[in-house]
């Protein structure tokens, strides 16, 4: 699903979260930088019900888009 959100505040207010959830990928895959992060993560299949529980929220849908229903 493409998507966007419409409003998410001010980068400064928005940046710190960002950074930890980066540094948390990076923690899962074993990397200690962002090169290492590029070579060493992969992409794996998520279930339609992982997905759902733990996907993206408060974003809009662009209008050529079909959301998934259950």
């Amino acid at each position: 699903m493409d998507g966007y959100v419409p409003y998410a505040g001010k980068l400064k207010d928005n940046l710190d979260s960002t950074l930890i959830k980066i540094r948390s990928a990076m923690v899962s895959c074993g990397s200690c930088s962002i090169p290492e992060l590029q070579s060493k993560a992969r992409i794996t299949l998520a279930s339609a019900v992982s997905i759902r529980e733990g996907g993206a929220h408060d974003i809009v849908a662009k209008e050529n888009d079909i959301i998934p229903t259950t």
